[in-house]
């Protein structure tokens, strides 16, 4: 069976994905063991505080998502003392075909910090595949420190091994360059500077008369057809966050995670949020919001509330 390409979006509804950098590192192990598992390629993807934004090419795309989200969700429910599913239901999968549609698919994928005002460029996130593409050309051809084979099962499920081919540095993460399909990707944006020009052009029509060149009877993509998968649609924000008019000082996601996870909890002498009383979460959310005046859908979100 011929593999198809996807764009595939989980989300974490309303809860958060990731709540440190550990978290961030072991869901993106979990996508590249699922991606081996099941002889798909992975051609992009970006993990963000709420969802995950996957371009992958396969012939089972939702076995490949089962696998992802149920060692995922087994690491981060025995972490944070949580029980049952992590996330939405049903993931949003999309099938991308022809040159351009997929261009436009991989670009909004890999830009997505971009959009959603966390990062001021795309190579400025970490926890996507922006700097796995034209890496000696973009003086990201950097040569991390290997953890040693013994040594990754601390980063991996239990009873699971990575294949040959992945390597993974001393933080645990299984390097992005060893899992994506990166010769072929590099292929469709051709040179550096084409990469580099999809990575900074602005949304609009120009990119809908491009895909229509691929003749297809599917409308163009566009970035609110990438974030229906998601629970924050607010395009018109994310298209000026994409023109740089975004306030990147305020505490995000991650950031209000550790400090609830790392610094307040252990005073109050509780492991995890997912064991607060209703009660308890409120008086923490006013506390929060008293003190560093952050959006209730954020305090909310991060509280599980």
């Amino acid at each position: 069976m011929k593999k198809k390409s996807y764009h595939i979006c989980l989300s974490s509804g309303d809860e958060v994905y990731c709540r440190s950098e550990e978290d961030y590192v072991y869901c993106f192990n979990c996508l590249a063991l699922a991606v081996a598992a099941t002889g798909s390629d992975l051609l992009a993807e970006s993990i963000m505080s709420t969802h995950v934004h996957e371009c992958v090419r396969s012939t089972v795309p939702r076995d490949m998502i089962r696998q992802h989200r149920y060692a995922y969700s087994r690491y981060f429910n025995n972490k944070y003392y949580r029980s049952g599913r992590l996330g939405e239901r049903y993931p949003f999968i999309t099938e991308i075909d022809g040159l351009y549609h997929t261009l436009a698919a991989l670009s909004y994928v890999i830009r997505n910090a971009l959009h959603h005002g966390v990062a001021a460029t795309p190579f400025g996130y970490r926890h996507s595949s922006a700097r796995a593409f034209f890496r000696k050309e973009l003086g990201f051809d950097i040569h991390p420190e290997l953890l040693e084979e013994s040594q990754q099962y601390r980063h991996l499920p239990a009873h699971v091994r990575c294949p040959s081919s992945y390597k993974m540095d001393k933080s645990g993460l299984i390097l992005r360059e060893t899992v994506i399909d990166v010769p072929d990707v590099e292929h469709m944006f051709m040179t550096p500077r084409s990469y580099l020009y999809y990575m900074n052009r602005l949304s609009g029509e120009e990119w809908a008369r491009e895909q229509e060149k691929d003749n297809l009877s599917v409308p163009p993509l566009t970035l609110a057809d990438i974030e229906k998968g998601t629970t924050e649609k607010n395009i018109r924000q994310m298209l000026a966050n994409e023109r740089g008019r975004s306030d990147y000082g305020v505490m995000s996601d991650i950031m209000l995670c550790e400090l609830i996870d790392k610094e307040i909890l252990p005073e109050l002498g509780i492991a995890s949020v997912y064991v607060m009383s209703g009660s308890e979460k409120n008086a923490l959310g006013n506390r929060l919001y008293s003190q560093y005046r952050l959006p209730e859908s954020q305090i909310r979100r991060c509280l599980a509330m």
